[in-house]
Order: C-alpha cells, then sequence, then structure tokens
C-alpha cells in the first residue's frame, strides 16, 4: 500500500516549460493527502518557489528542495547539507572561465546570481519568480551554500551534456555534478541527494521504501527513484532514466488518479 508519493516538478509534474501546476494536478495531492497519503515536492528549485508552487496545499505537504540539499516538513529543518567555502570557490573560479554559463548559488534564505544577461535575470527573477537577490559578484556570497547551479540559456542539451563530462571529471570525486533539465548542470552538496533527503522524511513517517512512489525525469532524480518501491521515470525524460525506475509513464495526473481511485477500494 502505498503511503507517501514524492514527484520532481520541472519535466515531471510540471511538463515543457510549464511554471504553474494545473487545478487538477493540486486537487489530485489534496485528495491523496486527504486519503492518509503523504505527499513531497521534490525539486532542484528552492524551498521558497516550491511553496508558492504549491500555494493551495503548501502546509500539508514535505519538501526536498535544492535537489535534496534541504529537507522541510511543517517548516521545519529535517536535514540539510551545505557545499565548503574552498569546494565553492574553485567550482565558481572555474564557471568563470566559460562565457556561456551563468551561475546561481543557492541559499536557505534566497539564490544569488549576476546581472550578466537579461533573459536570464528575468528568467529567474520573473518566470520561476525564485527569492532572488543580484549581485555584483557571487564568488562573493557568504554561506552555508546549499548548491551551485549553472546554465546556458542559449545553445541547448548539447553544450549543456559537453561540460557537464568535463565538470565531472574535474570535480566528481569531491562533489556530485548531474544534469538537472536541458539546460542545467547542479553542483549538490556533498553526501546527499534527493533519495537521501527522501530517506529521511520515510524515517519521519514511518514508510517504508515499498510504500513509497516516485516520479522523476533526469539524473538528479536518480537515487530517489531508486529508493522507492514503485518508481516512474517520465517517457520524455533523459536517456537512461528509465532504466532506474519501475514503470514509465507520459503523465504523472494519471498515475495518481489511479492511486486516488484505489484508496476508494
Amino acid at each position: 500500500m502505498i503511503k507517501l508519493v514524492a514527484s520532481d516538478l520541472d519535466g515531471t509534474l510540471l511538463q515543457g516549460d510549464a511554471q504553474k501546476l494545473t487545478p487538477r494536478a493540486i486537487e489530485l495531492i489534496h485528495e491523496l493527502i486527504q486519503k492518509g497519503i503523504h505527499f513531497v515536492a521534490a525539486s532542484g528549485r528552492q524551498y521558497d518557489n516550491l511553496r508558492r508552487l504549491f500555494d493551495e496545499v503548501k502546509d500539508d505537504i514535505s519538501y526536498v528542495a535544492e535537489n535534496g540539499s534541504i529537507c522541510l516538513h511543517q517548516g521545519k529543518v529535517i536535514s540539510r547539507a551545505t557545499i565548503t567555502r574552498d569546494l565553492t570557490a574553485r567550482i565558481i573560479a572555474e564557471i568563470k572561465k566559460q562565457e556561456d554559463f551563468e551561475i546561481l548559488l543557492s541559499r536557505q534564505d534566497a539564490c544569488f546570481i549576476e546581472n550578466n544577461d537579461p533573459a536570464f535575470v528575468n528568467h529567474i527573477v520573473n518566470v520561476m519568480k525564485n527569492t532572488t537577490q543580484v549581485v555584483e559578484d557571487v564568488s562573493k556570497v557568504e554561506g552555508p551554500i546549499l548548491k551551485i547551479a549553472i546554465c546556458n540559456m542559449t545553445e541547448g542539451p548539447h553544450i549543456v551534456d559537453k561540460y557537464l563530462k568535463y565538470l565531472q571529471d574535474m570535480f566528481g570525486d569531491e562533489i556530485k555534478v548531474v544534469t538537472s533539465g536541458n539546460l542545467w548542470i547542479d553542483f549538490i552538496a556533498p553526501g546527499t541527494n534527493k533519495g537521501t533527503a527522501l530517506q529521511n522524511l520515510l524515517n519521519l513517517f514511518n514508510v517504508k521504501p515499498e510504500e513509497c512512489m516516485a516520479f522523476g525525469d533526469q539524473y538528479n532524480d536518480v537515487e530517489m527513484l531508486q529508493l522507492a518501491g514503485t518508481s516512474y521515470a517520465m517517457s520524455n525524460a533523459a536517456p537512461g532514466i528509465a532504466y532506474y525506475s519501475t514503470y514509465v509513464t507520459d503523465s504523472v495526473e494519471e498515475v495518481l488518479e489511479d492511486l486516488a481511485a484505489e484508496q476508494d477500494y
């Protein structure tokens, strides 16, 4: 019996470039909660952003934010991991050698970006609606840093995949470096991921992995998909993600509808 559902957002519960959940998705989540099933928003997005997305049920769900670097339930931090000052500085210095990538630093209170590319700033501030501080130099931002993310707004997945391999070779022994959507590369705080954060919530709620259902589409979802007893990769997921999941689906909402209906029997 499923007692907890965890879902990624971008490319999973949010399809395409959507920045808003459908009314049906909110209804289904509310229905599952009413039936005693926990819901976890598990994303690379910041906590503030997730609460705004799930406004109608924001106090009734749990959050795995910043790709697992921080996990919260009812406003209480369940777990948090950070990137050391030295490693943060070395990653930023390396990224700044490239002209094609913008840098976003995540702290618990806000994300920090530079004002280099108007399209990037507009995307973070006005499209994603992050709690954001625009600074002159992100290398001067004080910690603790939860996550470092870089984005290429112009050249797309090809350049991202190529640069990902380079960064993994350079920093992979110290920190997890993964794709997060088609345009993003994320550096996730050492020792954590969506799976480790989700396990903390399973422990909190006394839920077994086999009683958990998870959805994802990128390599930052792999550990979460592996942890859950029932997992779904999206049909348009990154190549290879289906290998780590139980099933493949076109729609999270369709699966949640079936799950909600099962609870009535």
